[in-house]
């Protein structure tokens, strides 16, 4: 598999007036992303902006509801970004990380997750829905979510800072992890995240996974816990297209 980027057509295509992708490294080595700073982009869908911000492994999610300039900068920390506005790239950057994203069809919503275990354990995607529905009137059953390339649970092995923050978070937390050793175990984050989108309300036919671990696919994916430092992320991201 040598595409650039990976799109779901279950999820979204253009004949729902938006366009996503979740992006590979060989994707990542030919963007230039300014975190912080819109970037301006160009392509078959006309003119407009790509915006990823400092990510901090938090719950907060950065509101766009206006035109970008390009004088905006955002610096702050964010690990969420949320938009009603038609040519703005929502994205995330992630090396190991789950990228999810999520289309609002009846309000022309979308966002874009970054979940690590810290995020998601402390509710990063049930509090990004909750802003969509109190925010822009979103109906959480009408959300479609798409959970991208991460460490799988093939790979994934925690020990007990992370298993202790799962017990806390989560009372069955044994069902999203594997070969659990009294301490350690692997986790499948992805499966964590579904749970969570489902309790939200989103039904299981709205929620699609690319089921890749980037641990695995050294060709495909950056992976910060197969490499041991940071050599690059994917980006994935998500945009609203023009009204036609």
């Amino acid at each position: 598999m040598r595409a650039a980027v990976i799109t779901v057509p279950a999820f979204a295509s253009a004949r729902d007036g938006v366009r996503h992708f979740f992006g590979t490294r060989r994707h990542a080595d030919s963007l230039a992303l300014d975190v912080g700073v819109p970037a301006r982009q160009s392509g078959a869908q006309g003119r407009g902006w790509l915006l990823s911000v400092k990510q901090v492994h938090g719950t907060d999610a950065l509101v766009v509801d206006r035109p970008l300039t390009k004088a905006d900068q955002f610096s702050g920390g964010w690990d969420a970004l949320v938009t009603d506005q038609p040519g703005v790239t929502v994205a995330v950057r992630t090396a190991d990380c789950v990228p999810v994203l999520v289309h609002d069809p009846g309000r022309r919503v979308v966002a874009a997750i970054h979940a690590g275990w810290r995020g998601a354990v402390a509710g990063i995607i049930p509090k990004t829905i909750t802003l969509m529905a109190t925010r822009f009137g979103s109906t959480r059953s009408d959300l479609r979510v798409s959970i991208g390339p991460s460490a799988g649970p093939c790979c994934y092995e925690v020990d007990d800072p992370v298993l202790d923050r799962l017990r806390v978070g989560l009372p069955d937390w044994q069902s999203v992890v594997r070969d659990y050793r009294g301490h350690k175990a692997r986790l499948d984050l992805k499966a964590l995240i579904r749970r969570q989108v489902e309790e939200q309300g989103v039904s299981a036919p709205s929620v699609s996974a690319v089921n890749l671990c980037t641990i695995c696919h050294d060709q495909l994916f950056y992976s910060y816990r197969r490499e041991g430092r940071v050599n690059g992320t994917m980006v994935s991201g998500i945009t609203l297209l023009s009204d036609r």
